[in-house]
């Protein structure tokens, strides 16, 4: 498979790289400095230098011609409202585009739970955030794509168990960075997902089983 990851330089984008590569997926990223090449071409993953709050849909598109899998992984986690629009919103929506121009019909996008934190007293920033992230789940679920949503719950950097419970509607407990990584694998290499949002939380289903147990008939 040839996989492009939006946010390959983040924690669960630079995991699913590695497993894809390891795979022996074509794995290609978006990286921002050209110091953040080296570590991942070491690896056998090409780099496309870009800024993903400036890239056009062309450029995107260019960036994307040739491959089977957009992943989008990038997010703000919350931070400034310009950051979160332009990465969990904004991006989304051009990314979206992009595939379509460049004819990637596969689109991965990894969210997060309507439901999370509801138990804090959020502060109007991280609000928004969530805002935005739903905001471009509607747009994206919204296109010609063939999307996949996956929504993880409270992500943790605890060594992954390669179980998980996953489906339409899950509880919101957390999960590993790294059990969400290997979903996505699994997730990439099996076209009859499709047009789904799934949340994954931690769980005893074996991840190949568990994504298996979520293909429509």
């Amino acid at each position: 498979m040839r996989v492009f990851v939006v946010g390959i330089t983040g924690a669960v984008g630079g995991l699913l790289a590695r497993k894809l590569a390891a795979h022996g997926d074509d794995v290609t990223g978006l990286v921002r400095r050209p110091e953040q090449q080296h570590p991942l071409q070491d690896l056998g993953i090409r780099t496309v230098i870009g800024d993903l709050a400036t890239l056009t849909v062309d450029e995107l598109a260019e960036a994307f011609t040739g491959q089977d899998v957009i992943v989008y992984s990038a997010g703000s986690n919350g931070g400034s409202r310009d950051v979160t629009a332009a990465v969990d919103g904004e991006g989304v929506e051009r990314a979206a585009e992009a595939a379509l121009l460049a004819d990637v019909r596969r689109f991965v996008l990894v969210s997060v739970y309507p439901e999370s934190w509801r138990e804090r007293d959020l502060d109007d920033d991280v609000e928004y955030y969530f805002a935005v992230k739903k905001r471009a789940d509607v747009s994206l679920t919204r296109t010609g794509l063939d999307w996949v949503i996956l929504r993880p719950s409270l992500l943790t950097d605890e060594p992954g168990h390669g179980s998980v419970s996953m489906g339409p509607a899950e509880l919101h407990d957390q999960i590993s960075r790294d059990d969400v990584a290997a979903t996505l694998t699994e997730i990439v290499h099996e076209p009859r997902i499709r047009r789904q949002i799934l949340e994954i939380n931690t769980g005893a289903t074996a991840i190949p089983e568990a994504v298996l147990n979520n293909i429509r008939s």
